[in-house]
């Protein structure tokens, strides 16, 4: 992402953007073999579409494919696990964005209200937090077992272990951005 470029959803970008520089120094702890040209991750296809693409799909785009260099460059995938893996890492990631979404939706709508939430407004933000903490787990459980399927145990395991660290990191940076409920009246409450 370019240094001071507005797009619509900053937190999440941003949150992304410092993921991906802070895991690079995880490939550096056990530095792994150029990858063989069919164990790599595939390109990112272009697309076909002649709309361009606006500036906040260019910069998801660009997190995107940062975050699958970090995933191929901490896998040790051999050419058969790679075939296998990337197609349903694509379908893994695009099963999380959704819930992302959902996440990037209460976010902008609690920075909104946050410092006038009453009683219901915070309970719903609380239930819709918890709801999607839970379907990101129901995310990884369901592709679990796809995933030990198409690679080792410990291959799967990797993985899990770097997409968690990666959701992680995002996190704690939107964590650190979003305030704390305010009650309505300006109170700070018990």
């Amino acid at each position: 992402m370019r240094p001071g470029k507005i797009i619509a959803s900053p937190v999440v970008a941003l949150a992304l953007v410092c993921a991906v520089g802070a895991m690079r120094p995880c490939a550096a702890q056990s530095p792994a073999p150029a990858p063989e040209a069919s164990a790599a991750a595939p390109a990112p296809e272009a697309s076909t579409a002649a709309a361009p693409q606006s500036g906040k799909q260019i910069d998801l785009a660009a997190a995107r494919a940062e975050r699958k260099a970090i995933v191929n460059d901490n896998m040790k995938l051999t050419p058969d696990e790679a075939k296998a893996f990337w197609p349903l890492y694509e379908k893994y990631e695009a099963a999380m964005d959704k819930v992302e979404e959902r996440h990037i939706r209460e976010i902008k709508d609690f920075a909104k209200n946050y410092d006038s939430l009453t009683d219901a407004d915070a309970k719903r933000k609380l239930d819709e937090v918890m709801a999607i903490a839970q379907a990101r787990l129901n995310v990884q459980k369901a592709y679990i077992p796809k995933f030990r399927a198409v690679v080792s145990q410990v291959e799967a395991t990797r993985f899990f272990q770097i997409d968690n660290k990666l959701r992680a990191m995002v996190q704690c940076q939107i964590a650190q951005m979003v305030p704390l409920a305010k009650p309505a009246g300006g109170g700070e409450g018990m």
